[in-house]
């Protein structure tokens, strides 16, 4: 039996996420860091879950919301693990494209159901999360 939210193509990228940082986890320890990147990275898949069962819009909304903020957690525990020179930059960046596209996709689910972070544009965003750049560079054209 296959759930409803095991064919979100953002769960599925959550958990290629979760299994790619699981190297990470593994090379390295006693940092906060490293805890909490696991803890937010397990926060996307258990939220997107968790919201995809929901009825209404507004609940959904709401963890999807907090799965769009774990994703953006999770960058920022890749940032602290280079700046404390635990891994370079070029051992985060495959983590990092994972989770734009990630975050993308959270937007395009926050959109369907109406509800949107002030600071962002969602019409920037779709569920794909690959039209995001090519819409940018036609809006400075104009």
């Amino acid at each position: 039996m296959k759930f409803a939210h095991e064919n979100l193509i953002v769960y599925q990228r959550a958990l290629e996420f979760i299994s790619w940082s699981q190297d990470i986890l593994d090379s390295i320890s006693g940092t906060s860091a490293k805890n909490q990147l696991e803890r937010a990275s397990n926060s996307i898949l258990l939220n997107l879950a968790e919201g995809n069962a929901k009825f209404s819009k507004k609940d959904r909304a709401r963890f999807f919301q907090i799965a769009h903020g774990s994703a953006v957690e999770c960058t920022a525990c890749l940032d602290i693990l280079v700046a404390r020179k635990l891994k370079t930059e070029s051992e985060i960046v495959l983590g990092k494209d994972m989770i734009s596209e990630i975050v993308k996709m959270t937007l395009g689910l926050l959109s369907r159901n109406e509800s949107f972070l002030a600071e962002e544009e969602p019409g920037l965003y779709g569920l794909s999360g690959c039209e995001e750049d090519e819409e940018v560079e036609a809006e400075e054209d104009v």
